[in-house]
């Protein structure tokens, strides 16, 4: 309780007043990402609604409008790209040279039990996308790859991905499920040597870390990533710091982390099951899901938004 106490003057003390998460889309708008451009933000999210992409707007970040009959990527989809896409969890990052690029991850043809991680280019910040030819991240032996994260460094462009070794729990064993850096030319669709693990769960995370984003803020990086069940009210928001972008990284402990919780109030009562957030590019700002019905995932997951305040390696509501 004493620690819980000295975080809540320590926000006093720095002229942050914690906020409550707003609910931006009410239906199901699960895994979201947001980029800011000059008319606006845009959300984007998992395959459901009748579109590969769903897509929403806002003009202040607080009122919210999905753009209905609307699909970002309609296809046609490459080669190894199952016959049902199943997308899930989209990302997009805009280029130097204007083009928009969508990071996702499809049902593979090999193996539809399985996801990879591919990119798709646009002219439009809405697209329609059109996905490049090869897979960016697919370890088909590992589970495959879920859950891109694109993001920008001094100059280089990088993915951040999930190694799915969930998807292998039919064998009975345990999986690891790290969160790898694959580096990217400068067409930020083309893989430039080999990944490099950032973290990995531990016990307390249960069978897995995924949901991955990366943020600098004043020369620290925030890797934001859920943990537990993602149809559990166990799921979560968490993060974990690194002063260097390929780590090592540590993960945020108890009174700061985790971020989001079932419990945590918001404007329409309490979050249940929150997770699969997505920073903006500046670290001011999140969205993230939440199961719609406020107790479990048999109505889907709502896009939620939220202020955040990134100062010396916490991560505070603001």
């Amino acid at each position: 309780m004493a620690a819980v106490l000295l975080s809540f003057s320590a926000l006093l003390l720095s002229g942050i007043v914690a906020s409550q998460p707003t609910r931006a889309i009410d239906s199901d708008f699960a895994d979201p990402c947001v980029i800011q451009t000059d008319d606006g933000y845009y959300a984007f999210g998992t395959s459901t609604n009748g579109a590969n992409v769903q897509i929403a707007k806002s003009s202040d970040f607080s009122s919210w409008e999905l753009l209905s009959g609307t699909d970002a990527m309609p296809g046609p989809f490459p080669s190894w790209v199952a016959n049902d896409p199943s997308v899930w969890a989209p990302d997009v990052i805009k280029r130097d040279d204007g083009t928009f690029v969508m990071y996702f991850s499809a049902s593979t043809s090999e193996d539809a039990s399985k996801h990879c991680v591919g990119a798709a280019t646009s002219s439009s910040i809405t697209g329609p996308y059109t996905p490049v030819d090869s897979a960016v991240a697919c370890p088909l032996d590992q589970g495959g790859a879920i859950d891109a994260d694109g993001f920008e460094d001094g100059g280089t462009y990088y993915v951040v991905y999930k190694v799915d070794g969930n998807s292998l729990n039919g064998d009975g064993s345990t999986h690891t499920t790290p969160l790898m850096l694959q580096g990217l030319n400068s067409d930020a669709v083309t893989p430039n040597g080999d990944p490099t693990q950032l973290l990995d769960r531990d016990d307390a995370d249960g069978p897995l870390i995924e949901a991955p984003s990366l943020v600098n803020v004043d020369d620290m990086y925030y890797l934001s990533f859920s943990s537990n069940m993602y149809d559990t009210d166990k799921y979560d928001v968490s993060y974990a710091t690194a002063s260097a972008l390929t780590g090592p990284y540590t993960k945020a402990q108890y009174p700061d982390a985790p971020l989001l919780v079932s419990g945590d109030a918001s404007n329409v009562g309490d979050l249940s099951g929150p997770g699969g957030s997505d920073f903006l590019r500046d670290g001011s700002k999140i969205v993230f899901h939440a199961f719609e019905n406020g107790k479990n995932i048999e109505n889907g997951r709502a896009m939620y938004v939220a202020d955040i305040h990134t100062s010396g390696g916490v991560i505070m509501l603001a």
